[in-house]
């Protein structure tokens, strides 16, 4: 006789274990085991028999990493990618050139940001052969076409599928046998042979894995929606990311006009690339002068303002920072970050606190990067200072001036990479001068004419810096 088991699984990494426990042993992270019932047999046939009805094995019979043997790496061949494209050129780049044959796709984003909308485009004009499966689990047919209709939407290629059964969708994937197929979302699909309500973690992870089985056998490329929490990462365990091919994510939020498309992760192509798009009433449009949007209408002269350039893929983005430090009124001051790293930005504070006295301690700082995007980059360090140092003093920064470099816990400048395409990039969004570390002095001197209507500042240490920024 059946009976129920129930395990554990652990969202970020999805470590499994038969009881809860405050700290994952895999990860480490406090509080992220969640709880999965499933279904066991009282004998070895019946279980065998009930893993066998798992989607990730009912999908396939066969694994498709299987080979005929184990090879030496220079014997390896060479798989013939077929890739095909989106019609949009800015989503081309995102994926490394176009959709490739079998990949799984997983995009992220806030509710309401654009992600139907998106891939609704992507399947009006895509241009690979054969039908687009469009299955929907959260919207009736009538409700995609409200969604067409409005922007201008009429391919006869579209074949939608209302369903939430993996079961159901899984037949009707290998009998249309879709050039696409997109899954919005991947939450709202159940398994009848997992027990667990939609979204669960052994629903979401086997109905991924019996999706990514089907891709993979039929040469069908599949794009997943998936749901974010409140930290804005995927709805779900971590393994979920860990199992697609690609990751796309739409980063800030849905107030503007403006979306942010950055791929996480990508199998077939380069990761951390960017993709601007302009919501508008016909849907989003892609835009190419992304500099120019993030510090386009930027305050003149104003304190707390200053220009950095961050890398972001294989491009340079000049970005807008704005610092504000009040006094507090808490007897622990508050350190508030939007985009930087808010671990990073503490460092930071106390490097300025150390080299210009400004009271920190009793001040809250809040700091923001315009356009909601996310930086990593180190060489963003001495914008953040200096932005800090001008909101401080109610100094304004200098005019037309871009501030790269990374900064050292005793407040020395440390060299960045790709430093020329950084002030390239700047230079077309009127920028005069650029304030970076002397260490990469070196690097510059042989591209010095192509560089000459730009003004180059070597500086060492924040406090050159500062002499020179607000002079």
């Amino acid at each position: 006789m059946a009976k129920s088991k129930t395990t554990f699984f652990c969202k970020e990494c999805g470590f499994e274990t038969s009881g809860w426990m405050g700290k994952c042993p895999g990860c480490g992270q406090w509080n992220t085991l969640v709880e999965s019932t499933s279904v066991t047999g009282s004998s070895k046939s019946s279980s065998a028999n009930s893993k066998s009805d798992a989607p990730a094995y009912k999908a396939a019979s066969y694994n498709w990493t299987d080979s005929k043997g184990t090879v030496r790496l220079k014997d390896a061949g060479k798989e013939d990618y077929v890739r095909f494209s989106t019609g949009i050129p800015a989503l081309d780049e995102l994926f490394g050139g176009g959709i490739t044959n079998g990949s799984v796709t997983l995009v992220g984003g806030e509710p309401g940001i654009g992600k139907s909308t998106l891939l609704l485009q992507l399947a009006d004009s895509y241009k690979g052969e054969g039908d687009i499966l469009y299955v929907s689990g959260e919207e009736s047919p009538a409700q995609i076409g409200m969604r067409a209709e409005r922007l201008g939407i009429r391919s006869d290629r579209i074949v939608i599928c209302a369903q939430t059964s993996f079961e159901i969708i899984a037949k009707e994937m290998l009998s249309i046998k879709p050039g696409l197929c997109i899954i919005d979302s991947i939450q709202t699909l159940f398994s009848e042979s997992i027990q667990g309500t939609p979204g669960s973690v052994s629903q979401a992870r086997e109905v991924t894995a019996g999706l990514i089985r089907i891709a993979k056998s039929n040469d069908m490329p599949i794009l997943l929606v998936g749901h974010v929490t409140k930290e804005g990462s995927i709805a779900g365990p971590k393994t979920l990311e860990h199992m697609v091919d690609t990751v796309l994510y739409f980063e800030g939020d849905n107030t503007g006009s403006y979306r942010i498309l950055r791929s996480v992760k990508n199998r077939f192509g380069r990761s951390n690339e960017l993709s601007f798009f302009d919501m508008q009433e016909k849907g989003l449009v892609s835009v190419d002068s992304s500099s120019a949007l993030l510090v386009m209408g930027r305050p003149l002269n104003a304190p707390g303002s200053a220009l950095t350039s961050t890398l972001e893929g294989g491009r340079a983005l000049t970005v807008e920072i704005q610092a504000l430090a009040s006094d507090s009124c808490y007897g622990t001051p508050q350190r508030m970050t939007s985009g930087p790293d808010r671990n990073r930005v503490s460092m930071l504070l106390a490097v300025a606190e150390q080299a210009f006295k400004l009271a920190l301690n009793t001040k809250d700082c809040f700091i923001n990067v315009i356009g909601g995007l996310r930086i990593t980059d180190p060489a963003c360090d001495l914008a953040i200072i200096a932005a800090v140092v001008s909101s401080t003093r109610r100094i304004p920064v200098r005019e037309n001036t871009l501030i790269i470099g990374e900064v050292g816990l005793s407040g020395e400048l440390r060299p960045v990479s790709s430093v020329r395409q950084r002030i390239e990039d700047a230079a077309k969004v009127g920028i005069s001068s650029v304030v970076l570390p002397s260490s990469s002095r070196s690097g510059l001197e042989k591209d010095k004419d192509k560089l000459s209507s730009v003004e180059l500042i070597f500086v060492d240490n924040i406090q050159e810096a500062a002499d020179v920024l607000f002079s």
